[in-house]
C-alpha cells in the first residue's frame, strides 16, 4: 500500500497541495462564467440548501443528473422573487454532469494527475457520477451543513469517494471545509432519496447527531485537491469575507456495487465513465 492510500484509509481524507495549476483553475472558473452567461434564467429559480431538502425536490433538481443545471443561493432573492444582485453572483452551484457534457470540465476531471491518483488509491473500477462547480460567493455563499456524501450517492456496499478541488484559496473566513481525521469510521447517518409518489425525503438511519468534536479546518491554497471518503462527515460555514471561494467537486462510485433506483441522482449507468 502506498503512502497516499494509507493516509486516506487512516484519516478518511487526503489533502494534496499543488495538484492543479493556477492556469487550470482559472480556466475552470472562466468556463463557469461563460456557462452562467448563457443560462436562460427566464424566472426559474431552483434554490440549493442542505438544511431544507424539500427546497431541492423540484423536477429541475431531480432531472439534473445528466444535464448542466443552475442552482441559486437561498438569500439571492428579495420578497418579490427578484434577484437582489446579478445572476452570476446569485448562483450557488452548477451541476451535475459538467464532467461528461463540457470539454473543459471533462479534461480537468480526467487529467493525467487524476488518472495517477486514481491508480494510487486503487480506484480502477470507479466511475464519475456527479460533478459540481461551487461558487461560495463573497458575503452570500451559504452554509453547507454537516453531511456524508454517501447520504446522497448511496451504493451497496458503500463506495462513494469525492474529490474537491480548490479553484481559489480556501480559509476559515471564506468557508473552507471542516473534517475530523478518522471521522469516516462511523455508520451512515441518513439517505436522501426519491419518494415513491414524487419528490424526495431524508431517511434517518440512526438517531445520533454527527460528532463534530475534533473537526479541523482544511485551509488550503488554490490548486489543492482534497479526497473525501463517502462516510466522512464534513461541512463548510458561510462565506463572511470579501473574497469568493470557488471549488469544483466530482463524486465517484465503484461500478461493481449496486446503485439503487431510489437515489435522487439517476444516470444511465452504462454510459458512465471513469478517469
Amino acid at each position: 500500500m502506498n503512502s497516499r492510500s494509507a493516509q486516506f484509509r487512516r484519516d478518511g481524507f487526503l489533502v494534496l497541495e499543488g495538484f492543479n495549476t493556477t492556469e487550470a483553475c482559472d480556466a475552470l472558473m472562466q468556463r463557469g462564467q461563460e456557462l452562467a452567461a448563457d443560462f436562460d434564467f427566464n424566472g426559474h429559480a431552483s434554490v440549493f440548501q442542505t438544511s431544507e431538502q424539500s427546497k431541492t425536490a423540484d423536477d429541475y433538481f431531480l432531472d439534473s443528473g445528466d444535464k448542466i443545471s443552475f442552482f441559486f443561493e437561498k438569500d439571492a432573492f428579495d420578497n418579490s422573487g427578484k434577484l437582489k444582485g446579478d445572476l452570476f453572483h446569485s448562483l450557488n452551484k452548477i451541476g451535475h454532469a459538467l464532467h461528461d457534457l463540457d470539454p473543459v470540465f471533462d479534461a480537468f476531471s480526467r487529467s493525467r494527475q487524476m488518472k495517477a491518483l486514481a491508480a494510487d488509491l486503487e480506484l480502477n473500477d470507479w466511475l464519475i457520477i456527479q460533478s459540481m462547480l461551487i461558487f461560495k460567493h463573497a458575503r452570500i455563499g451559504g452554509v453547507v451543513d454537516v453531511h456524508q456524501d454517501s447520504t446522497f450517492l448511496f451504493t451497496e456496499p458503500d463506495s462513494c469517494i469525492g474529490f474537491w478541488f480548490a479553484l481559489e484559496d480556501a480559509y476559515k473566513e471564506n468557508g473552507c471545509l471542516w473534517a475530523k481525521p478518522g471521522g469516516h469510521q462511523c455508520r451512515l447517518h441518513a439517505r436522501f432519496q426519491r419518494k415513491a409518489g414524487g419528490g424526495t425525503e431524508m431517511i434517518h438511519l440512526i438517531n445520533e447527531a454527527y460528532d463534530t468534536e475534533g473537526m479541523i479546518p482544511l485551509e488550503v491554497k488554490k490548486g489543492t485537491c482534497i479526497v473525501l471518503h463517502g462516510l466522512l462527515p464534513h461541512y463548510s460555514l458561510p462565506n463572511s469575507s470579501r473574497k469568493s471561494r470557488q471549488a469544483y467537486a466530482i463524486h465517484t462510485i465503484d461500478k461493481k456495487t449496486v446503485y439503487p433506483g431510489t437515489n435522487w441522482l439517476q444516470r444511465d449507468m452504462k454510459k458512465l465513465r471513469g478517469f
